[in-house]
């Protein structure tokens, strides 16, 4: 055996078993070379449309989109999905309010949502691991018990792997970094994958951040390839994959095509794919400029083609469609802003019923009764609404690229905010915490990327801030982050100043004044989480 762990952890080998890490080197070798080739391909499509400003339905897989073909039928588990909280896997606190929560899923992160340090990773497993055997608990410093409920029913756990452009620095495999998207797979799939369907639920994964259905027939070979090494029928792993990003908005059918013996369903992931808009049609001017992210509803026409697709792909191909996510997070000391936001996430959730979405997601326990009630009035006693099949709906690539019929302005009080949010999360995120509460919204990275990625665009098209005339320049970006910089700085101590927010600040500058754009922020960010890790291993 070739794979190399580094650094060890204290207690890990309960987790890091020989067995598991053969596993995980014969999914490398397996598959990571079509990983890097289909990384590659991302890069030529990107360059393609840089060069032509378009994307289009495929006309090599027409056949797929007219033919009459579904995903199998989903598991008794899956099947009524109305209400789905979101969250990390580590720390097993917020693991396990995850799962005394009440909602019918959870969406078990270990992408978004998470910092990836060596310990969150393999905490995060194991957390599953126990999750699944009933035995997850914690007590904290203070004293302070988390168990699993027994008086309610928990909700089905969809793990959500990191993406397929991650890699994972802790694991190298003849001497590279292995894939970060292999690694949790591989093991979360060897320890859980007996007790869950032992327990008749799973295992289940949510698939992020896929750009075709070439990435997606990758996952199926995976998970075939899986099964069988573990002497498992093919067909238990059951898949739900977000479409989270524009190409994958035009390969809806082809996607679940490809993991039609294992598809489960699809989800608007709406604010990656924001963010995959300002990424992928970055060269193509103002037509492509953004208004301030609060502006951007789920109403405005391109947002709507999006959802549409979704809901009515989905359901032709017998498949659950998945709606986006509640980020606001309830102010137990501000009744006022706690109500706004309820009665915000309550009309978010009514439009996506309305639509025929199946369920929706929630970041935050108090918000489930919200979105179980607007979806309750809908379903009534059915499991989902796999019956409305939408034949009214007819999406164009027009419409899903018509982003200047999106309302609202630029701002500077938006600019500001892109700043403090990009900087506070990314700050956070090398502490070790991958999702923050940040002025009653929950971020995680997918908001951080649209935060640094909007700064990038406006600098780049010259946008003039309507609220005060200011053209935006690096100069501004400069003046209006050390302003922000430095309120955050009153608010934090000065260590976690030094160590976090300062790096971060820089990191974020860098990214949004160069003139080449950072695929993810994520990638530069985990580089530098590195190097801070093992400057404490060192020291």
């Amino acid at each position: 055996m070739t794979i190399q762990i580094q650094p060890r952890i204290d207690a890990a080998d309960d987790i890091l078993t020989a067995e598991a890490l053969r596993f995980v080197e014969d999914l490398h070798r397996e598959f990571d070379t079509r990983r890097r080739e289909l990384l590659l391909a991302r890069q030529l499509r990107r360059e393609q449309v840089a060069r032509t400003g378009r994307l289009d339905f495929l006309a090599e897989t027409a056949h797929i989109r007219k033919a009459d073909w579904q995903v199998a039928s989903a598991p008794s588990a899956l099947e009524d999905r109305r209400v789905e909280i979101t969250g990390p896997a580590s720390p097993a606190k917020m693991a396990i309010n995850a799962l005394n929560s009440e909602a019918r899923v959870w969406l078990a992160d270990l992408e978004d949502a998470s910092s990836p340090t060596w310990e969150n990773v393999v905490e995060g497993i194991r957390n599953l691991r126990d999750a699944a055997r009933g035995t997850l608990a914690y007590t904290s410093p203070a004293g302070k018990a988390y168990a699993l409920r027994t008086d309610v029913n928990r909700p089905t756990v969809v793990t959500r792997p990191r993406g397929w452009h991650l890699s994972e620095s802790h694991v190298h495999i003849d001497g590279e970094r292995a894939s970060a998207s292999l690694v949790d797979f591989g093991l979360h799939f060897f320890h859980t994958a007996r007790q869950l369907i032992a327990n008749g639920h799973g295992p289940y994964y949510y698939l992020p951040k896929l750009e075709s259905h070439r990435e997606a027939r990758l996952w199926n070979d995976v998970f075939v390839h899986a099964q069988d090494a573990l002497g498992i029928p093919q067909g238990t792993i059951r898949a739900t994959v977000l479409i989270e990003t524009i190409p994958a908005a035009f390969e809806m059918d082809e996607i679940l095509y490809e993991l039609r013996d294992h598809a489960s369903g699809l989800n608007a992931g709406r604010w990656d794919y924001l963010f995959s808009l300002i990424k992928v049609f970055r060269d193509q001017g103002e037509a492509f400029a953004l208004p301030d992210r609060a502006d951007v509803a789920m109403t405005a026409p391109f947002m709507r083609a999006y959802t549409e697709l979704l809901v009515k792909t989905c359901h032709r191909r017998g498949a659950v469609a998945m709606g986006g996510m509640a980020a606001f997070v309830p102010n137990r000391n501000d009744v006022e802003a706690t109500k706004a936001a309820f009665d915000k996430v309550r009309a978010d959730k009514t439009r996506e019923a309305g639509d025929g979405f199946d369920g929706s997601w929630v970041a935050h326990p108090d918000l489930v009764p919200i979105c179980r009630e607007v979806f309750d009035e809908v379903l009534g006693d059915r499991p989902n609404q796999l019956d409305r099949q939408r034949p009214e709906v007819s999406v164009t690539a027009e419409e899903l690229l018509d982003v200047a019929s999106a309302s609202g302005s630029a701002t500077e009080l938006g600019l500001r905010t892109n700043l403090a949010v990009a900087v506070t999360y990314t700050a956070v995120w090398l502490s070790g915490n991958g999702a923050v509460a940040i002025n009653n919204l929950m971020e995680d990275a997918a908001t951080a990327e649209i935060s640094r990625s909007q700064i990038w665009q406006q600098l780049r098209t010259g946008t003039t801030l309507a609220d005060t005339g200011e053209q935006v320049t690096a100069d501004l970006v400069q003046r209006l982050l050390a302003e922000e910089v430095a309120k955050i700085a009153a608010g934090v101590s000065d260590a976690d100043f030094e160590e976090f927010y300062q790096p971060a600040a820089r990191l974020i500058s860098q990214i949004c004044l160069d003139d080449e754009y950072v695929d993810f922020l994520t990638l530069p960010a985990y580089e530098l989480l590195i190097d801070s890790t093992s400057a404490k291993v060192d020291a």
